[in-house]
C-alpha cells in the first residue's frame, strides 16, 4: 500500500496538502482506492465524496467544493465537456484518467474546454495502481507514456523476448508490487520470470513511450489481418456526430470476423445509410481502409 502512494502521485500525480480529489471509481476498484483514499492520506490533502453518480454529479462536486484533482473514466471526461458550460471548474488542475484507453478526441475536447491536459494511466488490480503514465509536461499525443520511477515494463512476444519498437506484443512489467494469486492457477499465467503480464497488447516508439494497441483478447481478426478495436473508436469519436461508440468482432463465414462499431449519435443527427457511409468513408481516409467497421447499428 505504501509502495504505490510513492510512486504515480509523487512523479505524475504530484499532489500537495492543499489538494481536494474526488472522482467517481468506488473504493473498491483499486483506481480509487489508491486515488481517493490512500494518495490524499499519504500527503495530507482531501478527499471529497459525494452522494450521487454519474459525471453530472461528478462536475457539480467539483464546482461546489473547488476540487482540484479528479480520477474518473475517459467516458466520464468526455460527458463532461458538454457540462463546463454549466459548472465553474476554474478549480480543477489535474483530471486522471484510467480503466480504459483515453481517446485522443476525448483528450482534446476536454484539454479545448477546461485548459487541462488530462493523465492518462495504465494500471491493474493484480498491480495495486498505474504503473505506466507521463506528467503533462511530458506527454507524447497518442501515447500512455513511460514507466513512472519504480518500474521497469517492456514489449514481448509470446516466448518473452523484447520485440523492436513500433512493433505490437505483450507488455510485461515488474516494480515494487505485483500479482500475488493465493493457491490460484492463473498465478502462473500472469507472473512469468518475475514479470507480470497484464493482457494488453502495447507497443512503444524510439522515445521509449508506450502506445496502447488492444486487450490481448480482444484484437479482431478479419481476413488475416490483425485490428484494434480501441484504434477505431478513436477515430469515430473525432467524427462530429458521434457521441459514443464501442467497436467489436463480429463473427463472419468469409472472414472470420469483421469490424462491427455501435454508436450513439449527438443530437440532431439522423441515423441511415447516407450516415453509414459518410463514417465509413470518414475512417478510411484517417487509418488503413481495412480497418473500416463493416457493419454499424446504431443505439440509444
Amino acid at each position: 500500500i505504501m509502495a504505490i502512494t510513492d510512486c504515480f502521485p509523487r512523479y505524475v500525480g504530484k499532489i500537495a496538502p492543499n489538494d481536494v480529489i474526488s472522482g467517481t471509481p468506488p473504493l473498491a476498484f483499486t483506481f480509487g482506492l489508491g486515488g481517493i483514499t490512500l494518495f490524499p492520506m499519504r500527503f495530507g490533502a482531501s478527499a471529497r465524496f459525494f452522494s450521487g453518480t454519474g459525471p453530472e454529479a461528478l462536475t457539480e462536486t467539483i464546482s461546489n467544493y473547488q476540487v482540484t484533482q479528479v480520477y474518473t473514466a475517459p467516458t466520464a471526461f468526455r460527458s463532461m465537456v458538454d457540462l463546463t458550460r454549466k459548472y465553474d471548474l476554474s478549480s480543477l488542475r489535474q483530471g486522471i484518467s484510467a480503466g480504459e484507453t483515453l481517446p485522443k478526441a476525448t483528450w482534446e475536447a476536454f484539454h479545448e474546454s477546461t485548459g487541462i491536459k488530462l493523465i492518462d494511466g495504465l494500471g491493474s488490480t493484480e498491480m495495486l495502481h498505474i504503473f505506466v503514465s507521463a506528467s503533462p509536461d511530458k506527454m507524447q499525443p497518442g501515447y500512455t507514456g513511460k514507466p513512472i520511477p519504480g518500474y521497469q515494463a517492456k514489449v514481448v512476444n509470446q516466448k518473452g523476448a523484447e520485440v523492436p519498437f513500433g512493433t505490437p506484443g505483450l507488455l510485461a512489467v515488474k516494480g515494487p508490487i505485483g500479482c500475488r494469486y493465493l493457491d490460484d492457477p492463473r498465478q502462473s499465467n500472469y507472473v512469468r520470470d518475475s514479470w507480470n503480464y497484464p493482457g494488453d497488447i502495447y507497443e512503444t516508439n524510439e522515445d521509449g513511450y508506450f502506445r496502447y494497441v488492444a486487450r490481448a483478447d480482444d484484437m479482431i481478426i478479419s481476413s488475416g489481418y490483425n485490428i484494434s478495436g480501441p484504434e477505431i473508436e478513436g477515430v469515430l469519436l473525432e467524427h462530429t456526430a458521434v457521441a459514443e461508440c464501442a467497436v467489436i468482432g463480429s463473427p463472419d463465414p468469409e472472414r472470420t470476423q469483421i469490424v462491427k462499431a455501435f454508436i450513439v449519435l449527438k443530437d440532431g443527427n439522423q441515423r441511415g445509410s447516407d450516415l453509414t457511409k459518410k463514417l465509413q468513408d470518414f475512417v478510411k481516409t484517417r487509418i488503413a481502409p481495412y480497418k473500416y467497421p463493416r457493419a454499424i447499428q446504431y443505439v440509444d
